[in-house]
């Protein structure tokens, strides 16, 4: 059999489709000609997944490492059954198939992927930890990295649980500088977060001096962290959930404009509305999180008139690795921030 280089040779239950799709896949840790195989370290599980799992589990630590044991021994992958989203891996290479597309990869280099776990072949012997302030999971196993799989080399000048953690949502501050211009009020849903004090971070340097950048929180303490940032000019405190309630506060502040870019990074369910509630006509809705149901968003836009373009949150964009990790290299907030958080 010739493996292909987006994995469909692996793919056990149901025959035809990709690994992300399939609901098992093989995961021997043997690698085929194109692949290569890694001994991990620690997964970063993605938050909608974790946050999933955690609630399922009230905490109990010993239920949540039973929880994802048994995901993984059933799938041969992190893939959250509810929510389908997965994470990324931290690991040191063990092999390199000798038809795996970059040559430049040798073994022994410490990387991170830069693909979701919902494709990526597990093979787990044991989970060892389980941080419930960083989503991140200590484990002994192997992982398979597809010929189409991206990766980056962990760079020696920053720490890798920071690394790890940033990684896992570089596609979203590159997205914002891509879509957030001059003079744009942009909206972050989620500010507090990781994926959210980075696009603040990001949307700050693209709409200033005439811009400006609002962030929704869901309490004082996220607050007055965010603020002492300074990237926002406009803090707001509340529900993601209760999209009536924050449209309101949105129309406030902008004085009924609402906003050119409204960005979604929040882990839990039901906030499509509120994301397009406070985009204004001909604005542009990205929705970065997992707990999106893009079925809501796109029959709950029609229903309330509203004429937006509504993106899907892209994990990746051309050096989005590249991209996130300099912003720790110019902010040093941002590097103590995640320093304190995840490191």
């Amino acid at each position: 059999m010739t493996p292909c280089k987006y994995g469909t040779h692996r793919v056990i239950e149901p025959k035809g489709v990709l690994p992300q799709a399939a609901y098992q896949i093989d995961s021997t840790p043997m690698i085929y000609e194109n692949e290569v195989l890694i001994d991990v370290d620690i997964l970063n599980i993605d938050s909608a997944s974790f946050h999933q799992i955690r609630n399922a589990c009230n905490d109990d630590l010993t239920k949540m490492r039973q929880m994802m044991k048994d995901i993984i021994t059933t799938q041969g992958k992190m893939q959250n059954p509810i929510t389908k989203s997965g994470g990324m891996l931290i690991g040191t290479v063990r092999e390199v198939g000798s038809m795996f597309h970059d040559q430049t990869l040798k073994k022994g280099m410490r990387i991170a992927t830069l693909v979701s776990l919902s494709l990526t072949p597990l093979h787990l012997v044991d989970i060892l930890d389980i941080d419930l302030n960083t989503d991140q999971v200590r484990i002994v196993g192997q992982a398979i990295l597809f010929d189409s799989g991206l990766f980056s080399i962990l760079p020696p000048d920053l720490d890798e649980k920071l690394v790890l953690s940033a990684l896992d949502v570089a596609g979203a501050p590159a997205q914002v500088n891509k879509l957030a211009h001059k003079g744009d009020t942009v909206f972050v849903i989620g500010a507090a977060g990781k994926s959210g004090v980075l696009c603040c971070y990001q949307a700050h340097k693209m709409v200033k001096p005439t811009g400006i950048v609002i962030g929704l929180v869901y309490d004082q303490a996220q607050k007055r962290e965010l603020d002492s940032l300074g990237y926002c000019d406009h803090i707001l405190v509340g529900d993601a959930t209760e999209s009536i309630h924050i449209y309101e506060m949105v129309h406030r502040v902008t004085q009924g404009r609402l906003a050119d870019l409204t960005i979604n990074v929040v882990n839990v369910q039901n906030t499509e509305m509120t994301t397009i509630l406070t985009t204004k006509d001909h604005g542009i809705a990205y929705f970065f999180s997992m707990a999106t149901s893009f079925t809501k968003a796109a029959l709950g836009a029609e229903g309330v008139g509203k004429d937006i373009t509504m993106m899907i949150g892209n994990g990746y964009t051309e050096s989005h690795a590249t991209f996130t990790l300099d912003i720790f290299r110019e902010s040093k907030a941002l590097f103590d921030l995640f320093t304190r958080r995840y490191t």
